[in-house]
């Protein structure tokens, strides 16, 4: 039967509405990042692993108190940075999310920090259904050079046996920038072919700070004519999420559902989430 929905909204050439609303309920998902603590391995670990699990698993029913369409899982403390994923730290992510799994009610993806081929597989590992990291391109930036093949990603998804997993590329990383003169057009077209890439995200400078409209108008352009979504990476907020819904397919939210102590606030969420339904017509 899902199969024959699933081929109809093919037919009828609405592949950008046809996953999102199939896998979130709404054409205009409001993802909510999950940010772990430090894990085994990262610096600032608290030492105790059961801490981590307490407070993503109460992070995690708050958001879906609030509304939220999905959550995206992310070791988003891990610093320093590093585009190495060690053993210790990726075995305790995977240790996280399989304790909080049975609290998950929503569709939920993963993002091991600068590493796309250990999304992939952290995807697999725990029975997630997208990941979000940098797929494409060779970047740098403070934490050094790294290069994203998307290729052999796309192949990897399909090597573990989960090819309708969808990859959330994120078509400018915070914090770095493309090695190589390539226009976002080129990029565009490049990751395309073959129908391969899930969305393209927009985001800003860092964490939490707005993208530049410019450039995710003109993604929002470039990926409707290949009938790609789009999502607001990084800096929505409660008072422009009604905006950026205009012209993005969703958006992906973490720091403005956040209190004064850094854990998720039910009734920040819920007070963002009533906004963001009445901005894309839920009834």
């Amino acid at each position: 039967m899902a199969e024959d929905i699933i081929l109809t909204e093919k037919t009828e050439g609405d592949i950008k509405t046809m996953w999102t609303k199939g896998l979130f309920g709404t054409e205009k998902p409001i993802i909510a990042l999950l940010h772990l603590d430090p894990l085994p391995g990262d610096p600032d670990f608290c030492g105790s692993l059961d801490t981590v699990i307490e407070h993503a698993s109460c992070d995690v029913k708050a958001l879906q108190e609030g509304g939220v369409d999905g959550v995206l899982i992310a070791n988003e403390f891990s610093f320093p940075m590093t585009y190495v994923s060690h053993a210790e730290t990726l075995m305790a992510m995977a240790c996280v999310i399989g304790a909080i799994k049975k609290d998950i009610h929503v569709p939920f993806g993963t993002n091991v920090v600068m590493n796309p081929e250990e999304t992939i597989r952290m995807a697999k590992a725990v029975g997630a259904s997208f990941g979000r990291s940098a797929f494409a391109g060779v970047f740098t930036g403070t934490y050094g050079v790294h290069v994203n093949n998307f290729g052999e990603n796309v192949r990897l998804k399909y090597a573990l046996g989960i090819p309708e997993m969808k990859l959330l590329c994120k078509i400018n990383p915070e914090g770095d920038v493309l090695l190589a003169e390539q226009s976002i057009e080129e990029i565009i077209d490049n990751v395309t072919l073959g129908d391969h890439v899930g969305a393209f995200c927009v985001s800003g400078p860092g964490a939490g700070q707005e993208a530049s409209w410019d450039l995710l108008a003109h993604v929002c352009d470039l990926a409707k004519a290949k009938h790609v979504p789009v999502f607001c990476n990084t800096g929505c907020k409660e008072s422009t999420i009604a905006k950026i819904l205009t012209i993005a397919d969703g958006g992906c939210v973490g720091t403005a559902f956040k209190g004064a102590d850094g854990r998720v606030d039910a009734d920040k969420v819920r007070s963002f989430m009533a906004v963001a339904k009445e901005a894309r017509g839920d009834r």
